[in-house]
């Protein structure tokens, strides 16, 4: 398993995303590309960045990333919440490792498929759950059983499913492992995660559930753990 930290950007910097329960006045880096160089400096390989304001093609955000892609210092996945093939493009193009589209964010699965296709393995799918459902579905609200958008997705190209689990304040149910470790049987791609994390155990009960990676955000800029030994151990 491999751990993936978060940089989420507003107005071009880097701050805490709304998610992880933290004011963006608790951190703020003016420079995202610095803060990038460092988590490659601690070890890691892989990061995931996104614009809390939401991703558009004309905003400081879009920005902010691509210059985080083109420094190199670390491989770049993105966070986007709208249907554009124009900015999945502008992504991969700029050189972005993979792209990560908000289920909730699609109108049909047939979109999902056709870029899926354009750009085979550079794409992953985000779901929410609560109690085994995916949340948001489509743009209609609507929820279905994570097992049945598995099997929805099967046969397209994809890099991945991430799954996002409630906040449980720092502690992954035995029954969200139950849940993930039955969810990556289930597919046929990598199964990542967003689920809290406050100890190294929480990651190898992960990695023992058969999680491909996981997401970590504001842990890792607190001090909680050390992101050097994370880094050498989840790489």
């Amino acid at each position: 398993m491999i751990t993936i930290p978060t940089i989420s950007l507003r107005h071009g910097d880097s701050v805490w995303s709304q998610a992880s329960g933290v004011t963006e006045e608790g951190f703020r880096v003016r420079d995202p590309v610095a803060l990038a160089r460092s988590l490659a400096a601690a070890g890691f390989r892989h990061a995931q960045a996104s614009d809390v304001d939401g991703l558009r093609e004309r905003t400081e955000g879009i920005v902010g990333i691509e210059n985080i892609i083109r420094d190199g210092a670390i491989g770049i996945q993105v966070l986007v919440d709208t249907q554009s093939n124009d900015i999945v493009e502008r992504l991969i193009d700029t050189g972005a490792e993979s792209v990560v589209i908000r289920a909730s964010a699609i109108e049909d699965l047939a979109w999902i498929d056709s870029v899926a296709q354009s750009y085979p393995g550079a794409i992953l799918v985000a779901s929410d759950l609560q109690d085994r459902r995916s949340l948001g579905r489509w743009s209609r609200g609507l929820s279905t059983d994570v097992f049945d958008l598995v099997d929805e997705l099967a046969g397209m190209p994809l890099a991945g499913l991430l799954v996002a689990l409630p906040d449980g304040n720092g502690h992954t149910s035995h029954a969200d492992l139950t849940l993930l470790e039955d969810v990556a049987e289930a597919a046929a791609f990598p199964v990542f995660t967003s689920t809290s994390v406050s100890s190294m155990n929480d990651l190898r009960a992960l990695e023992h559930r058969g999680i491909a990676g996981a997401l970590l955000g504001s842990i890792l800029y607190t001090g909680t753990l050390d992101p050097r030994a994370i880094a050498q151990e989840f790489s």
